[in-house]
């Protein structure tokens, strides 16, 4: 018997969105039906006329606070949850699920710390349930198409990594007043920490540098609104990024080899294509990959490896790989010097030929404004 079967499923995965702000609103929950495989059945928020309002929208029955996410989990309505909380909110939500028996796809990064993240992860292992992080580039076709054309060795012998990704966020936005866990480091670095990471095919080794900077009047939090970040990689490689809450949008990697080079911008956002500028040798090409629901692709993705008993790639160890770094850096901008990170070794790596997802997009809710690229 199928577990789709076992479910009383008809090879559809029933939902609850776990807090709803705009990552959910914008992207997730528009997804959804677009999978084919996966229901939203139920939404848990701390607003009751946001839940009203939602519930309505989507056609959804149930809905639940907080304080009744427990309620939730014993009701038989769903059989996973995807986190869109806060970071440091996800453990509140995935131990529970998970001990619960129902598959968790959280948002990055997977919590606040490596210690958080590893309970999670424990969790995780001890459950008959999956988890999944959701790095939804993972499952984007340019993205996967450039660390294909690496593997291949196309670019040579990888050099150099450098991007910038910044933009302006609202001080009023509640990333911007609950501190460094909010800020630019924990909510935007995870992406050129992670494409670093499947791009060269490694683990960093330190953080050479990391330096942060406040600019006058930004009505931000206490936290750093810029940080610049140097790591060394196995073998003597530099990759390099900067992020930030005040700057005006840039969304760019580079990723130089011996041979050649791919400058991809936009790099990490959603909402249009992922474009690649190559230079091989002397010769150049540009190739814009077509704009793709990469919220519902990774859903579509996730509910498959449900449905078919498989274990998913970005999974926890995934999540953990990347706040090891954010630590490092942490570390590093508190010592102002080179921070050795411990020992690592990634088990799994991205498979780009059978991770692709190439659902189209979809356009958001006429009622909903997304204030980020990166969607939270």
């Amino acid at each position: 018997m199928s577990i789709a079967s076992a479910l009383g499923l008809t090879k559809k995965v029933r939902y609850a969105v776990v807090g709803a702000g705009d990552i959910t609103q914008s992207a997730m929950m528009p997804g959804i039906a677009h999978t084919g495989n996966s229901e939203l059945t139920a939404i848990v928020t701390g607003d009751p006329e946001k839940a009203k309002a939602l519930a309505d929208h989507y056609g959804v029955k149930h809905t639940y606070a907080y304080e009744q996410f427990d309620q939730l989990l014993a009701s038989g309505e769903i059989d996973a949850v995807y986190l869109g909380t806060p970071n440091w909110r996800h453990a509140e939500f995935a131990i529970p699920a998970l001990k619960a028996g129902i598959h968790v796809l959280s948002e990055k990064p997977l919590e606040i710390s490596v210690e958080q993240a590893e309970t999670i992860r424990a969790a995780a292992d001890a459950s008959t349930a999956k988890l999944m992080v959701a790095y939804r580039l993972h499952f984007e076709p340019g993205t996967l198409d450039a660390i294909d054309r690496i593997r291949k060795g196309e670019l040579g012998d990888l050099i150099a990594f450098t991007s910038c990704f910044t933009q302006k966020v609202d001080p009023a936005n509640h990333r911007a007043q609950n501190g460094v866990e909010a800020g630019p480091l924990f909510d935007m670095a995870p992406y050129p920490i992670n494409a670093i990471r499947y791009l060269f095919g490694a683990e960093p080794l330190a953080v050479e540098a990391a330096v942060g900077t406040r600019q006058a009047g930004n009505g931000l939090g206490d936290f750093d609104d810029t940080v610049a970040v140097t790591l060394r990689m196995p073998g003597d490689k530099l990759a390099q990024f900067t992020v930030s809450y005040f700057a005006n949008a840039v969304d760019s990697l580079i990723i130089a080899g011996t041979k050649g080079s791919i400058h991809m911008s936009p790099a990490f956002g959603f909402g249009e294509g992922i474009a690649q500028h190559r230079r091989v040798g002397e010769d150049k090409s540009e190739q814009t990959f077509k704009t793709t629901d990469q919220f519902g692709g990774e859903l579509r993705y996730f509910s498959d490896c449900i449905l078919n008993d498989r274990d998913p790639e970005p999974d926890a160890e995934e999540g953990v790989a990347d706040l090891r770094v954010i630590e490092g850096i942490v570390r590093a901008l508190k010592s102002g010097q080179r921070e050795d990170l411990p020992p690592f070794q990634r088990m799994r790596r991205i498979d780009p030929g059978s991770q692709v997802q190439t659902l189209g997009a979809v356009s958001p809710p006429k009622n909903v404004n997304a204030s980020s690229p990166t969607g939270k």
